[in-house]
């Protein structure tokens, strides 16, 4: 009798005991659903409409792009060169490329590497990186990263009370809204610094933002001390508002590979409680930092760009 079809048979059901086993064939079991958002210079225009996927143990943040979005990549495959054939590269006369966010925080690797566990945010962003090539963390994924944490894991969100008064009160609602817990401190917890920036400036991570977009990635000034005041940059880093009292800031950074560190603050208290009553989704969506004026101004995104920064 003929050997032949024996291996054909033997494969295939190593191949079925494999599977059964879950040792990768496949795309693996459902683990929920992604969002994701692709906008271009700073989260101010849309390329794609933000839409849902569904994600399985087999997906990576490369995959889930290239569904629905025509790309190009480089490196061998594991970093995006174009979206929709909008191509990283000298546009105009400056450094643009794409960078991702994966529930407001800079990823630090391809995104052909990044592995999906279900409920991420992920936030693709075409922008200008000549004043600052990393941006560490963002405000624009809210609830993120409080909701789902970051890097896979569930964090511990501390509210750091630092003569916010009141507001520090109304941040923790609006975390708990948003599916936190927040606590006074824990180890490797994503902090949210509340009070005048007087105070919040002694914080080491906190006082990058003095030193401009290069060392903060936020692109707003706040020095201490007499005639302080809120200022708005535009993408070179250069200031193109000036804020004057009762103005706030929500901005978020990082420092080394510490857990974020989120900024809600002001020159006075008055400053405080308005940047506290931006923690929603309908003033922070795709904004890499907000700012709002003093007396009820509506928020304003940073940095600012073109007719923002002319106005």
């Amino acid at each position: 009798m003929s050997p032949g079809p024996r291996p054909a048979i033997a494969t295939a059901l190593l191949l079925a005991a494999l599977a059964v086993a879950g040792c990768g064939l496949g795309p693996g079991e459902d683990l929920g659903e992604v969002g994701v958002t692709v906008t271009r210079d700073y989260g101010a225009e849309p390329v794609l409409e933000p839409r849902s996927d569904t994600v399985t143990e087999s997906d990576t943040v490369m995959r889930v792009l290239d569904r629905d979005a025509e790309i190009s990549t480089r490196y061998g495959g594991g970093f995006v060169q174009s979206i929709e054939g909008i191509e990283g590269g000298e546009s105009p006369g400056s450094p643009h490329d794409w960078f991702f966010y994966v529930n407001g925080v800079e990823s630090t690797v391809g995104a052909a590497d990044y592995p999906l566990r279900g409920g991420e945010a992920i936030w693709w962003d075409y922008r200008d990186w000549g004043a600052a090539m990393r941006v560490p963390a963002v405000v624009g994924s809210w609830p993120q990263p409080f909701a789902g944490g970051y890097d896979g894991r569930r964090r511990p969100v501390a509210v750091e009370c630092r003569g916010g008064g009141a507001a520090c009160g109304l941040v923790r609602d609006r975390l708990r809204r948003a599916g936190a817990e927040p606590v006074a401190s824990g180890e490797g917890a994503i902090r949210v610094l509340v009070g005048p920036w007087g105070r919040l400036a002694e914080d080491p991570a906190a006082a990058q933002i003095e030193r401009g977009p290069e060392a903060s990635g936020v692109f707003a000034t706040l020095r201490p001390g007499p005639g302080c005041r809120v200022e708005g940059l535009d993408e070179s880093g250069r200031v193109a508002a000036r804020f004057g009292a009762g103005a706030g800031l929500v901005a978020a950074t990082r420092r080394y590979e510490a857990a974020p560190v989120w900024v809600v603050s002001g020159c006075d208290r008055a400053g405080v409680a308005a940047a506290a009553r931006l923690l929603d989704a309908a003033d922070l969506r795709d904004r890499y930092a907000v700012a709002v004026p003093g007396g009820g101004g509506a928020p304003v995104r940073l940095p600012l760009a073109g007719e923002e920064a002319a106005s």
